[in-house]
C-alpha cells in the first residue's frame, strides 16, 4: 500500500501544483512578446506625461462621473507601441488631453515597476464616490497605447456622423464608431461637442467651423442631419457641466483619407528624425562569445516602427549598438554621446519571421558581430542599435544614465513621482 500511497500524494501535488499555476494571474515575461489576447482594454484621457521615462497618467473611463477619476499611472513596456493620427509616435508628441485607447497587462515584475502597483482584481472594484467600476486597472504596463484615429485605422472602423446641432460656431455632433464595411447595427451613439478651435481637414485645407458655415456645407445655427457621413475624429476631453459624467470634445475632424494620410505622414517623419537620433530599440535573444571580448549577438527589432527604418538594417553594414534600460533611456551618454561608449560592429545576417510578427515585435531579427561586448548585452537585455550612417546625434542629460555616475533611481524610477489621491 505504501508505493500506491506515495503514488497518490505525488500525483495530487503535481495537479495541485498546475491548478495554482493556471490561477496566477497573467504577466508579460523577459524575452517573449505577450499574446495581445492577454492585454485588458481600456480608454481614457492623457493628463501627465513623464516621456523620458516613457509613463504617465490616465484618468480612465467608466461608467461614473469621469471628471472624478484619479489619473491612474501607466508605463509603457520596453516594446510598447505608441500610436498617433494613424503613425508611430513617442509620448512627448501627444498633446495632454488627447483620449486614449490602451491594451495593457500587470507589471512584469512588481519589484521594480516604475508605476504603483494595485491589487490584481483592481478593475472590478467600485471606485465609490459615482466614479464607477474600472477606473483604476491594476494592468498599468501598455503594449499598445493608441489614440482615436489610430485605433480606427487599425480595426478598419470609421465614425458616422448622425446629426449635429450648432450655436455661435460651437455645438454637438452625435455620432457612432462604427465598421467601415457598415452593417454594424449594434454601434452606440455618442453626443460630443466641437468648438471653434476644431480643426477640420479637407485634403489639404484645414478648415474651421466657421467656414463650414461659410460655405454652406454646416448651419449657421440649429439642427442638420449629416446623414451618416464617414470621418475619422480626433477626441479629447475638455470640462462639462456639472450634470454631465462623461461627455468627450472632438479636437479634429478628417473628412477623407487624403487628409488622414497627410496627418500620418506628417507624424511619421517626426518619429523617423527622432528613431535615427536615438537609435532603434531591440531585445538580446542570444549571445555567442567568442574570444578576447569578440561576441555575436543576435537581436530581435521592436515592432511599430516605420517600414524605412527597418530597411536601413542591411547584411554586411557597420552598426553600433548600446545597452539601455527597460525605459529605452541609453546607459552611456558620455561627452561624445551614446556612441562614445557603445558596441562596434556590423550586421552579419537579417532574417524576417514569416507570417505575421506578434504585436511588439517587428518579426525582423539581427545577427550583430562585435569585437566588443559590453555588459548591457545580454540575453533579454534591451538594447538600441543603428546603422553607422544614422546621425550621431548627441542625447540631452536626461535620456542617458551617464556611465558609473547614476543612482538606482535613475535605472529603476519609482513610483513615487506620482500623487496619491
Amino acid at each position: 500500500m505504501k508505493p500506491v500511497f506515495i503514488l497518490v500524494t505525488a500525483l495530487l501535488c503535481v495537479f495541485t501544483t498546475a491548478a495554482s499555476a493556471a490561477d496566477e494571474p497573467f504577466r508579460p515575461e523577459a524575452g517573449k512578446f505577450p499574446p495581445l489576447e492577454k492585454a485588458h482594454s481600456y480608454r481614457g484621457e492623457l493628463v501627465f506625461v513623464d516621456h523620458v521615462n516613457r509613463r504617465g497618467s490616465l484618468r480612465v473611463e467608466g461608467n461614473g462621473v469621469f471628471r472624478r477619476n484619479d489619473p491612474q499611472p501607466f508605463a509603457m513596456l520596453p516594446y510598447g507601441m505608441i500610436r498617433y493620427h494613424g503613425a508611430p509616435a513617442d509620448l512627448r508628441d501627444i498633446p495632454l488631453g488627447t483620449v486614449m485607447h490602451v491594451r495593457a497587462y500587470l507589471p512584469p515584475d512588481p519589484k521594480i515597476s516604475a508605476v504603483p502597483v494595485l491589487p490584481v482584481n483592481n478593475k472590478e472594484k467600485d471606485a465609490d464616490h459615482r466614479r464607477g467600476v474600472g477606473v483604476a486597472p491594476a494592468e498599468n504596463h501598455v503594449l499598445l497605447l493608441e489614440d482615436e484615429p489610430s485605433h480606427c485605422l487599425r480595426e478598419n472602423k470609421v465614425w458616422k456622423l448622425k446629426e449635429l446641432e450648432l450655436k455661435n460656431n460651437e455645438g454637438m455632433i452625435t455620432a457612432s464608431r462604427e465598421s467601415k464595411a457598415g452593417g454594424d447595427g449594434k454601434a452606440s451613439e455618442e453626443n460630443m461637442t466641437f468648438d471653434a478651435a476644431t480643426r477640420i481637414w479637407r485634403g489639404r485645407e484645414c478648415l474651421t467651423p466657421e467656414e463650414l458655415v461659410a460655405e454652406g456645407i454646416w448651419p449657421a445655427s440649429g439642427k442638420k442631419s449629416l446623414e451618416g457621413q464617414g470621418v475619422l475624429l480626433g477626441i479629447t476631453w475638455k470640462p462639462t457641466p456639472g450634470g454631465v459624467f462623461t461627455r468627450f470634445h472632438i479636437s479634429d475632424i478628417w473628412l477623407d483619407d487624403g487628409a488622414m494620410q497627410r496627418a500620418a505622414h506628417n507624424q511619421t517623419e517626426t518619429h523617423k528624425v527622432s528613431m535615427r537620433n536615438r537609435w532603434m530599440p531591440a531585445w538580446v535573444d542570444a549571445v555567442e562569445y567568442g574570444k578576447f571580448g569578440r561576441a555575436t549577438v543576435t537581436v530581435t527589432l521592436f515592432g511599430g516602427m516605420d517600414a524605412s527604418l527597418y530597411a536601413d538594417f542591411k547584411k554586411g553594414i557597420p552598426a553600433l549598438m548600446n545597452g539601455v534600460e527597460n525605459t529605452l533611456k541609453h546607459t552611456e551618454g558620455g561627452t561624445a554621446g551614446p556612441s562614445q561608449m557603445a558596441a562596434r560592429g556590423s550586421i552579419r545576417e537579417v532574417t524576417k519571421t514569416p507570417g505575421d510578427a506578434a504585436l511588439g515585435s517587428s518579426g525582423i531579427q539581427l545577427r550583430y558581430e562585435t569585437d566588443m561586448i559590453t555588459e548591457g548585452m545580454r540575453p533579454t537585455r534591451i538594447v538600441r542599435i543603428r546603422p553607422a550612417n544614422w546621425p550621431d546625434a548627441h542625447m540631452p542629460r536626461e535620456e542617458y544614465l551617464d556611465s558609473g555616475r547614476f543612482s538606482l533611481e535613475d535605472r529603476f524610477p519609482t513610483p513615487a513621482i506620482f500623487p496619491k489621491y
